[in-house]
Order: structure tokens, then C-alpha cells, then sequence
């Protein structure tokens, strides 16, 4: 299909024009070639995607993490040069979403946490830069964090960490992918809820958590971000009828 008409369609479905805010300079980044026959989907826009972009002949790349982002890069040396080489050079299209990928209540990542928590009547949640990123989710049954955690280790293939109360049954879930962090946890504790669900836990998070006595499942930031990506690739796979494959990059962070 045409670049240009995928990009017009990423740019609708995901809304690009409400995170204007954004720091990342969300859409297309890099132009490459103008039929897209192949798109590879990933969490991160770094060359080890770049260079399986190429060896596997994809003439598109949808990432979280995109390569600019605000006024960056400002020069292009190093290794801001050798991935644009790469790109370049096989005639790579370059497309990135941070945040509207993160809220995006369809295929966004936080939308495919919630559905594979097993979460209904969400609600928006967690502000960040002006916009509602997360959500905030019910169990049809309670469920412990330990229970989930076993789940989300299975299908994601992580190694994830739990901090509070690990078998009290939590009716209601926070759910925010990536790096969340402080914000993310008084928010929910603000709206009532005990139990976060995210990516990073950080060292900041630690005493605050038991503090409010939350409990906190954190799957990893690449983990949980992989799930937005996965989901759009599946439906532009079957809407478009283009050949698409996932990059499996694991940070273990």
C-alpha cells in the first residue's frame, strides 16, 4: 500500500493531533520508500531494530520509542548518524507514537494491559502532560497480584517484581504502562485504588507504595510496552493484507 496512506491512517487512528503536548515528535520521522509491502513493529526505535528492519526487508518501522523527540536530535553524528545511515540506506520508513499509543483505548498499551488483566468499566487515569495516559479498570472477580503476576509472566515473558500485598484480593486495578512512576501511584491512591498496575517500579516508588499501602505488580518498561505495538501490528496485518513482524528486543528493564 501507499506510505502515505498508512501514515494519514496511523495519524487519524491514533489522534495525533490531541497530544500536541507530547515530547516526542509523534508520526512519521523518518521517509523512506513510498509502498509499504512489509512493516516491522517494535517497542524501541535504536539500530538493533533499525538493522532487523533491513535484513528482514522492510521498507516500514513502527515504534513506541521513536528517535526524535522536543528539539533532538540537534546533530547528526554518531550514533544519531549510523541509525539514519541504516534507515536511509535501505529506504526505511520511520514511524513513532509515544503517548497516543499509551492512551489509545482500542490497541493502545494500556487498553491491551487491562484486557489481558481481565479489566472492565475503565476509566481514564494518570495525567501527563495535559492528557489522561492510563486507566482504571475492574475485576469481574478479585484477584490477587500474585495470581496476575504468574498471568502476565506467561504471556509476556517477563520477569516482573511486586512490592505491598501480594495475596490481598484487589477488586479494582491502576493501569499505566512504562514508566509511570510517583504520579502514577497517588493518582491511584487518590482515586481509591489499591492495586497499580505498570512497568517500572522505581526506588522513589518504594516507601510511598507501603506508605499508602498499595501494592504494585511492575512487569518491566519494555514488557508492558510491548502490548500496544502487537495489537496495532495485528490489525494493520489484517485491515491492510501487508506482511508484518514483531522485533523482539528485550531490555530486561
Amino acid at each position: 500500500m501507499k506510505r502515505d496512506d498508512l501514515v494519514a491512517w496511523l495519524d487519524r487512528e491514533l489522534d495525533l493531533s490531541a497530544y500536541r503536548s507530547d515530547h516526542s515528535n509523534n508520526g512519521l520521522q523518518v521517509e523512506g520508500a513510498q509502498e509499504v509491502t512489509r512493516a516491522l513493529f517494535a517497542v524501541d526505535g535504536c539500530l538493533a531494530t533499525f538493522r532487523l528492519a533491513a535484513e528482514r526487508g522492510a521498507d516500514f518501522i513502527f515504534v513506541h520509542h521513536g528517535i526524535s523527540w522536543g528539539g533532538e536530535p540537534r546533530r547528526f553524528t554518531g550514533v544519531t548518524a549510523e541509525r539514519l545511515r541504516t534507515l536511509f540506506g535501505s529506504g526505511i520508513n520511520l514511524y513513532a507514537a509515544h503517548l497516543p499509543l499509551d492512551a489509545n483505548p482500542v490497541f493502545g498499551n494500556n487498553a491491551e494491559l487491562c484486557r489481558l488483566a481481565g479489566l472492565g468499566k475503565r476509566i481514564p487515569y494518570c495525567r501527563y502532560d495535559g492528557v489522561d495516559i492510563g486507566f482504571i479498570g475492574e475485576f469481574e472477580a478479585p484477584v490477587t497480584a500474585t495470581e496476575l503476576k504468574t498471568r502476565f509472566e506467561k504471556e509476556l515473558k517477563c520477569a516482573a517484581q511486586l512490592l505491598g500485598a501480594p495475596d490481598r484480593p484487589q477488586g479494582k486495578a491502576a493501569v499505566v504502562s512504562g514508566g509511570g512512576g510517583l504520579d502514577a501511584l497517588e493518582q491511584a491512591a487518590a482515586a481509591g485504588v489499591k492495586f497499580l498496575l505498570t512497568g517500572e517500579l522505581t526506588h522513589v516508588m518504594y516507601h510511598y507504595a507501603l506508605e499508602l499501602d498499595m501494592t504494585v505488580l511492575a512487569l518491566g518498561h519494555y514488557a508492558s510496552e510491548t502490548t500496544g505495538p502487537r495489537a496495532l501490528m495485528e490489525r494493520i496485518g489484517r485491515e491492510f493484507g501487508i506482511e508484518t513482524l514483531f522485533a523482539e528486543l528485550p531490555t530486561g528493564l
